[in-house]
């Protein structure tokens, strides 16, 4: 037996419940969510001159992991900003797309995010969907948990949507006034609605802001995914142990 194998071996004893990331766990939609997040910050650091004629400045790969990965949109859009010292208007919620706010670059990102997903569509990672059925098979309660607001759609595009019962995405998150990842509210909220205690529940994560989401709760273990973060960092970040697919753990 892998070390893999034994250690959800020994996890699935006594767990009642998955609580499932979306993005970069069950889809690669982390992928287009990475190049949504390119597209936009490389536009408006070249618009406003706060990258040079060299990239000097410029998005970075390491960008996404560093100050995007896992959190809400929004927040997403302060921290990456903050990161090069620019500060902005945050704007009301339905702020145009083509403003020069906190609101308006988030609201532009799901464009270019929703454009990219209209044409390409969403293929879900066939270890993940084998997983599913292996924890439908075992009587395992299933929900996602998500910092996007498109994760229904996401889910359907995906052939998805019929597994989970519950899915607490941002919408549902800035509906009931819950706080994003790295703090666990929303998955703590997802137990509630799946009527599983929280010490029942395992979580599935694959960036390190829900990493440390999983850790701060009273989850019974967090599998971390790595898909790009690293296997260390995932670790560091509280993950009880860590698979590069979910198709490891059969």
């Amino acid at each position: 037996m892998t070390e893999s194998h034994a250690a959800l071996s020994s996890t699935w004893t006594g767990a009642s419940a998955l609580l499932f990331d979306l993005d970069g766990v069950l889809t690669p939609t982390a992928v287009v969510h990475e190049q949504a997040w390119q597209e936009l910050f490389d536009g408006y650091l070249a618009e406003t001159g706060h990258a040079g004629a060299d990239g000097t400045g410029g998005y970075q790969e390491s960008d996404y992991f560093d100050f995007i990965d896992g959190k809400p949109r929004f927040n997403g859009v302060r921290d990456f900003l903050a990161s090069r010292g620019i500060t902005l208007p945050e704007g009301p919620t339905d702020d145009a797309p083509d403003s020069p706010t906190v609101q308006g670059l988030g609201n532009r990102k799901n464009l270019i995010f929703n454009e990219i997903v209209s044409t390409r569509g969403v293929e879900p990672y066939a270890g993940s969907v084998r997983f599913i059925h292996a924890a439908l098979e075992r009587g395992l309660k299933l929900a996602v948990v998500s910092s996007s607001r498109n994760a229904p759609a996401v889910l359907k595009a995906a052939g998805l949507d019929g597994y989970f019962p519950v899915v607490v995405d941002g919408q549902v998150a800035a509906a009931v006034g819950l706080p994003g990842k790295p703090d666990p509210a929303t998955f703590d909220y997802a137990a509630r609605l799946l009527d599983v205690p929280a010490d029942e529940c395992i979580v599935v994560e694959d960036a390190v802001s829900g990493v440390q989401a999983g850790s701060a709760g009273n989850f019974r273990a967090v599998i971390g995914v790595d898909r790009g973060a690293g296997r260390q960092t995932l670790l560091d970040a509280g993950a009880t142990f860590v698979v590069d697919d979910l198709d490891d753990l059969l």
